[in-house]
């Protein structure tokens, strides 16, 4: 039985989608999600099945049209923005605007929901930025500029900046996009090494779902026909993933946990 302290989030009987040309869309709905302390979930699914709609309902950037949405145990309804922030962080895919800041000011945004309305940072928020890049390896980076980080360095300093938030939850959008295959793996080593180690509650989105399959404690699966949540094993015994692309290009190996081109 799960213990409701360790419940970082939790979503009940949420319907999501957005607003197009004055009609309501829905996307997905009766959604509901529990992501525990050290948990690492991800969103599954098809292209334009609703992922990022899904991260960004999460996130506060839309607004779900009907349902409730937890952050430990208070209802989002309630809870004020500044104080969203001291319990989750982000992690989008849009460019950085700030190209010309050198890594370390970028981590140390992360400070903001803490510190003073000049944003002056106290030996604790300097501690966290230590431990943040400490957590993720990115010390060396501390003096480059934006600008000249690769894809996957950035990736990595922007999980780093979402660390020194010191959130207990941490959402992030297709965090391996544009990335070779070494940097996804790495980078998604890097979320559940987060998990276990910081006991950060991860969530992330994502089309690489071999790698999701390997790595996540439970997934979230989006399907025309309903949304999934549970863990890798049971969703592979239900046969979920089965009907989720056309059968008649690729099929699912449950054994070896991933699809293959059919012959």
């Amino acid at each position: 039985m799960l213990d409701k302290e360790q419940n970082i989030l939790e979503t009940k009987a949420l319907s999501i989608g957005y607003q197009q040309k004055k009609q309501l869309n829905l996307v997905a709905k009766d959604i509901n999600i529990t992501l525990q302390k050290g948990q690492l979930t991800s969103v599954l699914g098809a292209n334009g099945i609703g992922k990022s709609t899904l991260i960004k309902t999460l996130c506060q950037f839309q607004t779900p049209i009907s349902g409730d949405i937890f952050l430990e145990q208070k209802n989002i309804k309630n809870i004020n923005s500044s104080d969203i922030s001291k319990l989750l962080s982000v992690v989008l895919t849009q460019p950085i605007q700030t190209q010309n800041l050198s890594v370390y000011e970028l981590v140390a945004l992360g400070r903001q929901p803490y510190t003073n309305w000049l944003g002056k940072l106290t030996t604790e928020d300097l501690q966290f930025i230590k431990h943040a890049f400490q957590l993720t390896e990115t010390t060396d980076l501390q003096s480059k500029k934006v600008y000249e980080l690769s894809d996957g360095q950035l990736q990595k300093v922007l999980i780093t900046r979402a660390l020194a938030q010191d959130t207990a939850l941490i959402i992030l959008d297709e965090p391996t996009t544009h990335l070779d295959v070494y940097h996804k793996v790495s980078v998604l080593k890097l979320l559940k090494r987060l998990c276990v180690s910081a006991e950060k509650t991860i969530l992330f989105s994502t089309h690489h779902i071999d790698l999701a399959l390997q790595l996540c404690d439970q997934i979230v699966l989006i399907t025309p026909q309903k949304v999934y949540v549970d863990t890798p094993q049971n969703l592979i015994s239900q046969d979920v993933f089965d009907n989720l692309f056309p059968k008649e290009l690729i099929v699912f190996d449950k054994t070896q946990r991933q699809f293959k081109l059919k012959p």
